[in-house]
């Protein structure tokens, strides 16, 4: 295998993470729950998990997207901001991170608009 040197920077997305959370601070909003969309875009050295091939070298994305779910599915949020706020820290909690995006869709939000996003990042 040739010997390929360089970034070990792996980018990792997690795409459509599809749930369901109350959101929103209009009476239908408060009472039924809405799909929202979630995508989170990591950056991470990859470079123990290239040259030893096990998981325990790996980032869990895994554990992230289980985190995620714990934190969002039925849970009550005022504000997209917050909650695009709160998932992009679950995913800064873990070290290795070293770059994240996240956004999160609320779908049929508006009228004519087939969804609404929210998207922050963070760094170290």
């Amino acid at each position: 295998m040739a010997d390929m040197t360089g970034d070990h920077l792996a980018r990792v997305r997690i795409k459509n993470l599809l749930l369901r959370a109350y959101i929103g601070i209009k009476e239908e909003e408060i009472n039924n729950q809405q799909d929202v969309v979630i995508n989170v875009t990591l950056r991470y050295d990859a470079s123990e998990a290239i040259i030893r091939n096990e998981i325990s070298a790996a980032l869990n994305y895994r554990t992230i997207t289980k985190q995620i779910i714990a934190h969002v599915d039925g849970n009550r949020f005022a504000l997209l901001e917050r909650l695009t706020h709160e998932v992009l820290a679950i995913v800064m909690e873990h070290h290795a991170v070293q770059w994240a995006q996240v956004e999160i869709d609320k779908p049929h939000a508006l009228r004519y608009a087939e969804s609404v996003s929210v998207c922050l990042e963070a760094h170290r």
